[in-house]
C-alpha cells in the first residue's frame, strides 16, 4: 500500500525558513516524478515544485528562487527547502507524485508565515 506523509511545517517568521519532508512508503518512489503542492484557505491546490528522477527541477513563478526540492531515492524522500517565507506561503504543503494520483494524497503539512 502506497502511503505519503509530510513533515516540517510550523509557523515562522516572514523571512524565515522551514525544511519540509515527504517519505514515500511502498515500491513507487523510483518510478515516478515527484512534487510539492500546497492550499491556501479558499484557494485551489497548485503545484509548487517538481523534480524528475534524474534530479531535474521545476519551480512555480512564485517561489523559483526561494525554495529548492530535492529527492533521495535511496531514502524514498522527497524535500522541499523554503528560504525567504512571505505570509502568502501560508498554505497546507502536500507532496504527491506529478501528475498527482487521488490515491496517494496525504493529510499535508501546514505552513504559517507569520510575526
Amino acid at each position: 500500500q502506497v502511503q505519503l506523509v509530510e513533515s516540517g511545517g510550523g509557523l515562522v517568521q516572514p523571512g524565515g525558513s522551514l525544511r519540509l519532508s515527504c517519505v514515500v512508503s511502498g515500491s513507487i518512489f523510483s518510478f515516478y516524478i515527484m512534487g510539492w503542492y500546497r492550499q491556501a484557505p479558499g484557494k485551489q491546490r497548485d503545484l509548487v515544485a517538481s523534480i524528475t528522477t534524474g534530479g531535474r527541477t521545476n519551480y512555480g513563478v512564485a517561489v523559483k528562487g526561494r525554495f529548492t526540492i530535492s529527492r533521495d531515492n535511496g531514502k524514498n524522500t522527497v524535500y522541499l527547502e523554503m528560504n525567504s517565507l512571505q505570509p502568502e506561503d501560508t498554505a497546507v504543503y502536500y507532496c504527491n507524485t506529478m501528475p498527482p494520483i487521488r490515491a496517494y494524497w496525504g493529510q499535508g503539512t501546514q505552513v504559517t508565515v507569520s510575526s
